[in-house]
């Protein structure tokens, strides 16, 4: 979301047609105020539950922030902080890459798992590219090509994920260390993480000040608040980039989840990068919006190399405006989650091209061991003139996307 009127006033409607590939998706309806059902139609748009509704460990634990040091990467000290609720849920967090390390929430029963691919030292996640947790930029999801006009001049990026650029590059904002403020709020604890991103870093004008707060509410909720201004017209799109398995990061694939999606449409790419076209869900298997659905259902049919889900949806309703994105749940231990941004698309990763090579925790990550709900303006926005206005930032501007994660249980 921008401070400037006429990126506010932005409609996604005139964005698909601007491309004449289809009609605008319907804004969602008002959400009811009781809790979701067990099996919920897009259409609905359902609330999730206030916090009385999810399960609680059966100790209550006092609320707080704790720091450790956490050892050092790019010769500068980092540090873990666990950020816990008045229900005993906590966020660990690190201020390398502005990284969610682990999250513990309750099962259907109050039993706390930790629900988040990571890795296991600050050397793992230094040496990583997977992007586990963390905080990507300047602009997350790839660039065609590695390149970029801006005012008619061509900048050149690295070719990180050939011959594209990816999530900011080979040292981007997961890679560097940011400066940490832990501080309650009345909501609940929270940290904020500031780094400020030089002119040309990475290839890109313009020096950025960026900052992500994390919040763990006493409602059982984890707010991702980014933000950032420049100096010079530049251009930015941050992500979270957390890997979730609701059955807890050791308990196999995600294949069973059931997937719920508030977005008709999605913006099919040649083969991964969007090429400016938005298309409807219907009659595919990326359709999750009529009930949730498994998502190995149809995920065979989902092709891609290697198979499974990695592509932008356009996100339902009004561009900018906080509403719901997914429903999430893990019929084995009864743990949902629901994701609400103020973003235009949201790309949805099943963890194909984890192989087993990456280890964390204790454990090997297969193939579809977690997956991601990336809210996130377009990918390769800035090279298509409809969607260029998502990406652009210009000094007296402030870019600020918001996702909220809310997690409750269902029998």
């Amino acid at each position: 979301m921008r401070t400037n009127a006429k990126r506010e006033n932005l409609k996604l409607a005139l964005l698909m047609a601007g491309l004449g590939a289809c009609s605008a998706p319907q804004t969602p309806g008002p959400a009811p105020s009781l809790p979701p059902p067990a099996v919920v139609s897009a259409s609905a748009v359902p609330a999730p539950p206030p916090a009385s509704a999810s399960a609680e460990p059966a100790t209550v634990k006092r609320s707080g922030i704790e720091q450790a040091a956490y050892g050092k990467a790019d010769g500068k000290d980092t540090w873990l902080f666990t950020l816990t609720n008045a229900h005993g849920l906590k966020a660990k967090i690190t201020n390398f890459g502005a990284t969610l390390t682990s999250f513990e929430v309750p099962d259907r029963d109050g039993k706390l798992a930790d629900v988040v691919l990571g890795l296991d030292d600050i050397g793992s996640y230094e040496r990583g590219t997977s992007f586990f947790g963390a905080t990507v930029g300047r602009v997350a999801n790839r660039i065609r090509d590695a390149k970029f006009k801006l005012d008619g001049r061509e900048y050149r990026l690295a070719a990180n994920d050939p011959p594209h650029h990816l999530h900011g590059g080979p040292k981007g904002f997961f890679k560097v260390v940011w400066e940490p403020k832990p501080f309650e709020t009345p909501e609940g604890p929270a940290l904020e993480l500031t780094y400020v991103s030089k002119d040309g870093e990475e290839g890109y004008p313009g020096t950025v000040k960026v900052k992500t707060t994390y919040t763990l509410t006493d409602a059982n909720a984890l707010r991702v608040e980014m933000e950032a201004t420049t100096d010079r017209k530049t251009i930015v799109n941050l992500a979270n980039h957390t890997y979730w398995n609701l059955g807890g990061y050791n308990s196999g694939p995600i294949t069973d989840h059931e997937l719920l999606l508030w977005a008709d449409h999605y913006t099919p790419g040649d083969p991964l990068v969007p090429i400016g076209v938005v298309k409807s869900v219907k009659g595919t298997p990326y359709d999750f919006t009529e009930v949730a659905k498994p998502i190995g259902l149809n995920l065979q049919k989902a092709g891609g190399k290697p198979i499974g889900y990695d592509l932008n949806y356009v996100v339902n309703g009004e561009p900018h405006t906080q509403r719901p994105v997914a429903r999430v749940k893990d019929p084995k231990s009864g743990r949902v989650m629901w994701v609400e941004s103020n973003q235009p698309g949201v790309q949805f990763y099943s963890g194909n091209f984890l192989d087993g090579s990456i280890h964390g925790k204790g454990t090997s990550y297969a193939q579809y061991s977690g997956f991601c709900l990336e809210t996130q303006a377009f990918p390769n926005a800035i090279n298509v003139p409809a969607w260029q206005n998502q990406v652009i930032l210009e000094p007296g501007e402030t870019y600020r996307h918001v996702m909220v994660l809310k997690f409750g249980t269902e029998r």
